[in-house]
């Protein structure tokens, strides 16, 4: 399966792989959001997956996706995510790129799929980010169709066992998550975990009340009540 929003890009990959034995092109998509409901009904072996795409990114594609097929990047990227590649012993083509080149990347796709590797996509895209960078926006999966939540319009994350209940302008979506991976890329400066259950966007706070000895809650513009541990009421004082 072939992702790249540039048609150019889709016709000299196409053309190559029409040569290279064992290969059968199933489904080419110009978009993130075409290729998240395409992976998902076509279960494709390899994946050629560029990365810089309007309305989703290659990573947030893969993100989308459980599991992820073997794939071999395709892309023009920095070189922060070429190394992040290289670290994961993760393929990828640089633009522009030979027929020579694309075999050899096949190849080790090839492999890949021999010793079913499964591909370390939240490792690779964090890397590629960089350590400084933070999340701008949460992607959520509901069947074919997928939820792009900013995460300045998050009021608060809620863990569910295996999952995270993220609650936004009056609405509640379930993502797959742990709730330590999820604080780790928020940005510290707005959110902040103020319960081993809930992480909280400190501007939707509009008072803190204590209802018992040492126990305190933070009360939401909205009129929600979350509860406040005694290390996160310490750490929200220090904030606020």
């Amino acid at each position: 399966m072939i992702v790249d929003d540039e048609e150019p890009a889709r016709n000299i990959l196409r053309e190559y792989l029409t040569s290279v034995p064992g290969i059968d092109v199933i489904a080419e998509c110009a978009n993130g959001f075409e290729a998240v409901k395409a992976l998902t009904e076509q279960q494709p072996d390899l994946l050629f997956l560029d990365i810089q795409m309007p309305k989703l990114t290659g990573f947030e594609v893969l993100e989308l996706v459980d599991p992820p097929p073997v794939v071999i990047f395709a892309t023009a990227y920095d070189r922060y995510a070429l190394r992040a590649f290289e670290v994961h012993a993760v393929d990828y083509l640089l633009k522009p790129f030979s027929k020579e080149r694309l075999v050899e990347a096949i190849d080790c796709a090839r492999e890949r799929l021999r010793h079913h590797r499964r591909l370390p996509v939240a490792e690779i895209a964090a890397a590629a980010r960089g350590s400084d960078a933070r999340l701008e926006r949460i992607l959520i999966k509901d069947g074919v169709r997928v939820h792009v939540i900013p995460t300045e319009r998050v009021d608060y994350v809620e863990a569910q066992d295996d999952y995270v209940a993220i609650r936004s302008e009056g609405k509640r979506f379930l993502k797959k998550q742990r709730m330590t991976e999820l604080e780790r890329q928020l940005d510290p400066q707005r959110f902040l975990r103020v319960h081993r259950s809930y992480i909280l966007n400190i501007e939707r706070i509009a008072r803190i009340e204590l209802y018992a000895k040492d126990s305190r809650a933070a009360i939401l513009k909205d009129g929600t009540r979350l509860p406040i541990s005694r290390s996160g009421y310490e750490k929200l004082k220090r904030r606020l």
